[in-house]
């Protein structure tokens, strides 16, 4: 299976990762595009990013992604089965028309990465790996640094 690997090293904290998935997960326009990402509104809460970059106390940067665990403790504390393990690909996926907006798996991640929506908080924000693309997620394709890339891990 495919997990995104952060080397936290290397992030100079540009978030180019950042507006990458905010534009790959932003809504399709009237034409049923995405328009580009010189045209996406940074400030609108609707275009959020499914993961953060911190910064860390003692100097840097900590990108903070979904690991797509073995074993998702937030799989375990979804009542309403909006998030389930794709056998295929390993990935931690989200059925937003399931979610109950318990937040549970917000308070069961580890790693602080499952966040609710900062507009409505009706549905929950998590990476998704770029599903709808069949390459490399977005944020992998937009790092400068090569903080941020894919590799195959077993288990």
């Amino acid at each position: 299976m495919k997990r995104i690997i952060i080397e936290q090293d290397k992030c100079d904290g540009c978030k180019n990762c950042s507006i990458a998935c905010m534009q790959a997960h932003r809504e399709l326009t009237a034409t049923g595009s995405r328009g580009t990402v010189y045209d996406l509104d940074l400030l609108d809460p609707k275009n959020e990013a499914r993961h953060t970059i911190a910064n860390y106390r003692k100097g840097g940067y900590v990108p903070i992604f979904c690991r797509h665990c073995a074993v998702p403790d937030c799989v375990g504390a979804c009542m309403s089965g909006a998030l389930k393990k794709d056998p295929a690909t390993g990935h931690v996926q989200y059925d937003e028309k399931r979610c109950g907006t318990c937040f549970m798996c917000v308070m069961s991640c580890p790693y602080g990465n499952i966040k609710p929506d900062s507009t409505m908080r009706t549905k929950i924000l998590k990476c998704d790996f770029c599903k709808d693309d069949n390459e490399e997620p977005n944020c992998v394709k937009s790092c400068p640094k090569e903080a941020i890339h894919v590799e195959e891990v077993w288990g």
